[in-house]
């Protein structure tokens, strides 16, 4: 039986629904139909808002060649198969679901495709693709944010979904609650419609109906945030904030979204940027949550989870590291940092042992002549760096 979601699947653009920001007149999708050409391409946003019904849409109006392919399921031959497709029709339009996903193999496969124009791609991922793809990937591509539909794009969606389904009577207010439960996700939308329609009584659908279903909200978001991305961006703020209870919060709207990569990259920068040498420990300890919770997986998982964020929430606070190398490679990139000093190149035989000396330290310069009286690291006024600072200090004298 085909599910209604895929028989709903848009054929253009302007069945879409939602993304008014991406479609309509004189916006840049409708714009690349309306001229006949497609760029490479990143679609992102939250599971459910039409990256692959845009992909699909857009290949349809154009009328191009094209093939779709998972980063995780398919493999490199697959890849290699469409590479000698696109030779063969010079040129194809690739669509790759889940591309954060994508191997170091796959991605060398497809870069100098990618960049003569034999491939066009078009990249679908639920992750932020400017923490979670290759940077040679996304220099390569357009990247356009696919949003949260409204509740009045949903239940525009469904009322459409009503007339192909026969006989289908619905009670008042059961579409409305049918977007409460779907949160935004028009796909699930639709499934908790065709659910209720097959296991009603007569197709009479009801409230009772959803009940009898199970059917619960679809959390992938806060629903105080505009997106999930602000949830992203509230865990790391209130650890930083030290509110332990906003960060539990935030966790467990994330875990709740099933993404947990995201939750590990997000706690592994937060350990160094925001906690760094005023807590050296929390790293190795964020580790080591992460590794526990990837070996219990759902539901166990969030109990180490909670555990680390309330820690890292309660611990003190210390972004000297973070600005440090911020200020380094400010100096670096405005072409002012000068050269390595001669007695600490290669096999100088100026350079000064620090071993060989009183308590392994002696003075001599370090950095280059133009910048050798910069300073990058300023520690922060707490135990650890203070006594760190004090050692070197005491060193010195």
């Amino acid at each position: 039986m085909e599910l209604l979601a895929n028989k709903m699947r848009p054929n253009k653009l302007e069945d879409i629904y939602g993304q008014d920001h991406l479609i309509g007149k004189n916006k840049v999708l409708s714009n690349l139909v309306k001229n006949k050409v497609l760029f490479s391409c990143i679609l992102y946003g939250p599971p459910g808002t039409g990256k692959t019904s845009i992909a699909n849409a857009l290949i349809n109006e154009l009328g191009f060649k094209a093939r779709f392919l998972n980063a995780v399921v398919n493999k490199k031959e697959d890849f290699d198969v469409v590479i000698e497709e696109a030779k063969f029709y010079d040129g194809m339009v690739l669509v790759i679901d889940e591309i954060h996903r994508m191997n170091k193999d796959k991605q060398d496969l497809l870069l100098p495709y990618l960049e003569s124009g034999l491939i066009t791609m078009i990249g679908l991922t639920t992750s932020n693709p400017y923490h979670s793809i290759n940077p040679a990937i996304r220099s390569r591509c357009q990247i356009f944010e696919v949003k949260l539909p409204s509740k009045k794009d949903i239940l525009k969606c469904l009322n459409k979904a009503l007339t192909y389904l026969d006989k289908i009577e619905v009670d008042s207010g059961v579409l409305d609650k049918i977007c409460d439960l779907a949160n935004g996700d028009i796909r699930s939308a639709l499934n908790i419609l065709e659910m209720a329609y097959f296991s009603a009584n007569k197709y009479h659908v009801t409230e009772d109906t959803l009940k009898s279903i199970n059917a619960k909200a679809v959390v992938y978001i806060d629903k105080n945030d505009s997106n999930y991305y602000d949830s992203i961006s509230a865990l790391q703020k209130s650890i930083r904030g030290s509110d332990a209870d906003a960060a539990v919060y935030y966790l467990g709207v994330l875990l709740e979204g099933g993404d947990l990569d995201i939750i590990f990259r997000r706690l592994s920068v937060i350990a160094y940027e925001d906690i760094g040498l005023a807590n050296p420990s929390i790293g190795p300890k964020v580790d080591s949550a992460i590794n526990a919770a990837n070996r219990l997986g759902y539901p166990e998982c969030v109990i180490p989870l909670s555990a680390v964020v309330i820690e890292m929430a309660l611990s003190p606070k210390s972004n000297s590291a973070y600005m440090a190398i911020d200020s380094v490679l400010s100096t670096i990139r405005s072409g002012n940092s000068g050269k390595v000093p001669n007695h600490l190149k290669t096999n100088s035989k100026d350079y000064k042992y620090p071993h060989s000396y009183k308590n392994s330290w002696v003075d001599q310069q370090y950095l280059p002549d133009k910048i050798k009286d910069m300073k990058f690291y300023h520690p922060k006024n707490n135990t650890y760096e203070n006594n760190l600072n004090k050692f070197n200090q005491e060193m010195k004298k």
